[in-house]
């Protein structure tokens, strides 16, 4: 008796139930289960080859989102996948490096779509994130005191369409209007479908936007067909 009490003092991981804190949610599981797929970090957490946080409560404690990580331990207990909020699994999977099931979760529509033929056609467009970047900025900056603010953005797929509407970008901006230029690019979607990107890109940082045909009372002929303004909403 001794004995096995001393062992127990001395070697406390032997315990197949282990209690989690993640992100204030807690969990219970089994150390056979966290060690399911080897090289994870949930494995390294309770074998002891990386460095792992507890709570005041001596649980394992680890600083991410709770509400996502039920589908991650149903996973690693019988296989089974998520039907539900698979985005944010996803990135929950890769923070863990669960690789098994980051492969198969990239084979549903959600992330296929998103990563497989979003991701990487936004990609080709030159610039992308930054004009992204830029777009929402001049937005921010034209809210001062107003309800809504808007910007032009001047999408242009081939370089035909760019010596194209070059005259009139160049006339927007000497008339100190704000334009953001996107492309020329190769790849097949359109104008349009880049356009549903930018709005769906600036909507995912929690704004409300929209977006028209920029219309003006000169006629520019299939130069205007280039050309969009993006309206933010503030309140």
């Amino acid at each position: 008796m001794a004995l096995s009490v001393l062992s127990a003092t001395l070697c406390p991981q032997v315990s197949t139930v282990v209690e989690l804190n993640v992100g204030g949610d807690v969990y219970v599981t089994t150390v056979g289960t966290l060690k399911k797929i080897p090289g994870t970090i949930l494995a390294n957490m309770v074998s002891g080859s990386s460095k792992v946080y507890t709570d005041r409560k001596g649980r394992f404690f680890i600083d991410r989102p709770g509400t996502y990580f039920g589908p991650i331990l149903d996973y690693l207990r019988n296989g089974q996948l998520p039907t539900a909020h698979i985005p944010e699994v996803y990135r929950e999977a890769q923070f863990y490096n669960i690789n098994p099931l980051v492969k198969l979760l990239e084979d549903t529509p959600q992330i296929f779509g998103e990563q497989v033929a979003r991701k990487q056609f936004t990609l080709r467009v030159p610039g992308y994130s930054e004009s992204l970047e830029l777009l929402v900025r001049l937005a921010r900056a034209e809210a001062v005191a107003a309800r809504s603010s808007s910007v032009v953005v001047c999408a242009v797929r081939t370089d035909e369409d760019d010596a194209r509407c070059a005259e009139l970008l160049h006339t927007l901006e000497a008339g100190k209007t704000s334009v953001v230029k996107f492309g020329p690019w190769k790849a097949p979607p359109k104008v349009q479908d880049l356009m549903d990107c930018v709005k769906m890109d600036i909507e995912a940082q929690g704004y409300k936007v929209h977006y028209d045909r920029y219309e003006e009372k000169v006629i520019w002929g299939k130069a205007s067909t280039c050309f969009f303004t993006f309206t933010f909403t503030w309140w």
